[in-house]
């Protein structure tokens, strides 16, 4: 079924909706989940919290791309539930790991200015994605969208995993370098 006609079916309240969102794209968002909580119970869980949080959102929103919008959902749900189970054991640490690593590019903003702040800081990320080669692109999200560890991405790209450490460590200074050029970080 396309994304189109199951959009149609939230609109119609058809309960059939989340039966084809599963078909679909139920693997995809497992994958995701299972890439920051690690534990199969979570995984589940977080998964019908998301198709639960999509039926809440359509209607009123039509996602234009219906994948990307259920992996946004996912990713958040997934970030959500780990940091609530507050384990250092859960995601083997690639968690941790990735969250430090981003860390001294982007700063933490716990006051009113955060909404403001996060839509500013979304549209320079993806302008900075859209910049990078297709590889250096997929190398980023794999590593800071889809929290994979630095093996996986390595098979993935047929790179060694220094190699993707120093990718990384390269793409991380020039977004840094970004931030502070768009104002958003001082330098």
């Amino acid at each position: 079924m396309r994304d189109e006609e199951i959009i149609d079916l939230y609109f119609r309240r058809d309960e059939m909706a989340i039966a084809e969102t599963d078909n679909k794209y139920g693997n995809y968002c497992e994958k995701i989940a299972g890439n920051i909580l690690k534990d199969n119970l979570d995984v589940e869980e977080c998964v019908n919290d998301t198709y639960l949080k999509t039926w809440n959102k359509i209607p009123p929103t039509r996602p234009k791309i219906f994948k990307a919008f259920l992996a946004k959902i996912t990713r958040e749900l997934a970030f959500d539930r780990y940091r609530s189970l507050t384990s250092k054991k859960r995601g083997n640490g690639v968690i941790e790991e990735v969250l430090e690593e981003l860390e001294e590019c982007i700063p933490d903003h716990s006051d009113v200015e955060q909404e403001i702040l996060g839509s500013e800081l979304a549209v320079i990320v993806r302008d900075f994605v859209n910049s990078l080669s297709e590889k250096e692109a997929f190398i980023f999200l794999s590593r800071y969208f889809y929290a994979e560890d630095l093996s996986s991405i390595s098979k993935k790209f047929d790179m060694s995993k220094n190699n993707v450490s120093v990718t990384l460590g390269r793409l991380r200074r020039r977004l840094q370098n970004e931030l502070v050029k768009e104002g958003y970080l001082a330098s």
